[in-house]
C-alpha cells in the first residue's frame, strides 16, 4: 500500500483525532508572576485543558479564596464564564472582587454532582465560553478525563473547583485524575497597614501538581479586580514568598 494511498491517509487521520494531536494548538495564560510561570509548561495555565482547585483546609474562608482564585483566573479570559454548582449560593460580590462581573457570569444549579460534571462536559464542548467553571464534590479518573478531552477540543478553560460540605466527600482528593494542574489556596495574614483597616487578601498559593511541570508553595496578594495577583512588597523584602 502507497503511503499516499487515501485509505492510509484517512486512517492515519483517524489515529491522530483519537490522540489529541488533531486539536488545535493552544496557547496559556500567564498569572504574570515570574515564580509562578515558570514552573508552568509554557508559562502559564493552558487553555484547552481541565485544572482543579481547592481550599487548602476545612474552613469556608479557605474555600472561599479557591472559588476567588478560580474566578480570577476565569476573568483574564474574554467572553462569558459558565459557574456550575449544585446550591446557588456564590457570593457574586466576592466574585467580582476577584475580576469577574455578575454580567459575565451564567450560572446553572445543578441537583447533584453528576450533573454538574456533565453541564461542564457540555459548556466545554460549546466552544464559545471563555471558561467554564464547576463546584464538585467528586471526580472520578473517568469524569476527570472527559472533561480533559472536551476541553482539549475547543481550546476552552475547565476549573473544577473541589468543594466538599463534609470531610468524608474529600476522601477522593488527591487520588489521579487528568487535571493539568492541581492547587490548593489558603488564607494567611496580610500586610499590617499604617493605619486602621483591612489590607488586601493574601493566600498561600499551593502548586500541588502540574504535567510536565513543578511543584511550588507561593504566598501572593489575592485577585485584583483585574482577576492579578499580586506580589506582596514586603515578603519579597524578606525572601520568604516562596516555599519550595
Amino acid at each position: 500500500m502507497s503511503v499516499s494511498d487515501p485509505k492510509l491517509v484517512d486512517l492515519r487521520a483517524r489515529v491522530a483525532h483519537i490522540e489529541g494531536e488533531a486539536a488545535r494548538a493552544h496557547s496559556v495564560l500567564p498569572f504574570g508572576v515570574p515564580e509562578l510561570d515558570r514552573r508552568l509548561p509554557g508559562g502559564g495555565l493552558a487553555r484547552g485543558s481541565l485544572h482543579e482547585v481547592a481550599g487548602g483546609g476545612n474552613s469556608t474562608v479557605d474555600g472561599a479564596a479557591a472559588a476567588c482564585f478560580a474566578a480570577g483566573i476565569a476573568a483574564r479570559l474574554p467572553g462569558q464564564v459558565l459557574w456550575c454548582m449544585t446550591e446557588a449560593d456564590a457570593f457574586a460580590p466576592g466574585l467580582e472582587q476577584a475580576g469577574l462581573p455578575p454580567d459575565r457570569v451564567i450560572y446553572v444549579e445543578a441537583g447533584d454532582n453528576k450533573t454538574v460534571l456533565a453541564s461542564m462536559e457540555e459548556g466545554l464542548r460549546h466552544g464559545g465560553l471563555a471558561a467554564v467553571v464547576g463546584e464538585v464534590a467528586q471526580m472520578s479518573m473517568t469524569a476527570s478525563r472527559r472533561l480533559h478531552l472536551a476541553a482539549k477540543g475547543t481550546g476552552t478553560m475547565g476549573i473544577a473547583i473541589r468543594r466538599w460540605r463534609r470531610q468524608a466527600d474529600a476522601s477522593d482528593f488527591g487520588l489521579p485524575t487528568a487535571s493539568a494542574t492541581r492547587w490548593r489556596i489558603s488564607v494567611v495574614p496580610s500586610a499590617p497597614l499604617p493605619v486602621p483597616g483591612v489590607g488586601r487578601a493574601r493566600w498561600l498559593i499551593e502548586l500541588v501538581r502540574a504535567r510536565a511541570g513543578e511543584c511550588l508553595n507561593i504566598e501572593l496578594d489575592a485577585c485584583d479586580r483585574g482577576g492579578r495577583l499580586g506580589v506582596p512588597k514586603d515578603a519579597a523584602a524578606d525572601g520568604k514568598r516562596v516555599f519550595g
